[in-house]
């Protein structure tokens, strides 16, 4: 059980660390071999202890890079810890970039690259190994800050692009909602001017039928025309109004609690089974369920007039699932027109969901549809 645990406790350290700690220690025990590597022999033991504190200081180069820099300073002057310097200065730089901190470390850097411990022997150099040395301490000190300005520039550069990315990404975004837009205001206008004006008409005359009849039947006939153009007209002023102000929302959405209402209306013969579906049932699910059954019942009442529609929702397994079939058709009736698209876009909508949807023919002749419907959205 311990050992599990300490398992899980390393698995919760972030990549990113890890990798920071790693750059660390390499760079550690580069600075420390390099220091290893020229130390003479007979060297003084304070040149030692200040060389590894110079290597040691590198852990710090991250919280207080100037510090770290600063650290390494004895040890690059009277040591040998050369590498740590560059190394401690190369992120200096890299952090700071034009800051007063990184030329600071450069002339530290260039002093103890061009100055020779212990100073008796720095005044008695000629001047050709003065002229080497400063030549020597500015390409010590000049490339860790060069290297560093580079990196600096180079991370800058990728934050640029990316919020260039970004803000292309906004106005690619904008567009297609400026698109949209113009579009469903068009849609809006259609909608109103035509679909509007022509179901309006039907009510109209529904009203005046009802006016005029005297047979019962007619009468009855005239009432429900009447009664569904009214609904029809105020679904599609809503849906106009939701394409007027843009909203994502879809426009009215009757779920499946209006179904019984919606089965009254239909005028097919309808045997409805409802299982085990949950309480809280998402407005999509619920909408998309009881657009399936209304586009099933209307292509009953079109193209199978007499027929018998069984209707089955079932929650089951996360999803819910709709499933309508009819009888073949039991009466002759007048071919209604069908642009075929009420199926498509079902599909289209439970493929939206996440869902699917599949219609066969059934072997008496009848139709079958199929609608999946996931819960967890």
């Amino acid at each position: 059980m311990r050992r599990a645990a300490g398992v899980m406790s390393f698995a919760k350290i972030k990549r990113p660390a890890l990798v920071a700690l790693g750059v660390d220690t390499l760079a550690i025990f580069l600075a420390a071999l390099d220091v290893w590597l020229v130390i003479p022999e007979k060297a003084q033991p304070y040149s030692i202890y200040l060389s590894g504190a110079a290597c040691l200081g590198l852990a710090f180069r991250r919280k207080l890079p100037f510090l770290a820099v600063i650290a390494t300073v004895p040890g690059f002057l009277a040591g040998w810890s050369q590498l740590a310097a560059m190394i401690a200065l190369g992120f200096l730089a890299t952090r700071k970039q034009m800051h007063w901190q990184t030329w600071t470390g450069f002339a530290l850097i260039f002093t103890c690259r061009f100055v020779q411990w212990p100073l008796p022997d720095f005044v008695e150099l000629s001047w050709r190994e003065h002229v080497l040395d400063g030549i020597y301490g500015v390409i010590v000190a000049g490339m860790p800050v060069a290297i560093g300005l580079l990196v600096g520039a180079r991370t800058e550069i990728s934050q640029k692009l990316s919020e260039l990315a970004a803000s292309r990404d906004r106005e690619r975004r904008f567009h297609a909602d400026a698109v949209r837009a113009e579009e469903r205001a068009r849609l809006a206008r259609e909608m109103h001017d035509v679909v509007s004006h022509q179901i309006t008409l039907i009510a109209m005359q529904a009203g005046a039928l009802q006016a005029q009849t005297t047979d019962p039947r007619s009468l009855e006939t005239a009432q429900v025309i009447r009664k569904l153009s009214t609904k029809t007209l105020e679904e599609l002023r809503s849906l106009v109004s939701v394409l007027r102000s843009g909203s994502e929302d879809d426009g009215p959405r009757p779920g499946i609690n209006e179904l019984d209402r919606l089965i009254r209306g239909s005028d097919v013969p309808v045997h409805l089974t409802v299982e085990r579906i949950p309480e809280l049932l998402p407005s999509q699910v619920s909408a998309a369920a009881y657009r399936t059954v209304q586009e099933c019942l209307t292509n009953v009442h079109k193209h199978a007039p007499g027929a018998t529609a069984t209707i089955r929702i079932q929650g089951e397994h996360g999803s819910l699932k709709v499933e309508i079939r009819n009888e073949r058709a039991r009466t002759p009736g007048a071919a209604l027109p069908s642009g075929g698209h009420g199926l498509t876009g079902l599909a289209e909508r439970a493929r939206l969901l996440g869902g699917s949807f599949e219609t066969a023919d059934t072997e008496d002749g009848g139709f079958r549809v199929r609608a999946r419907y996931p819960l967890d959205r």
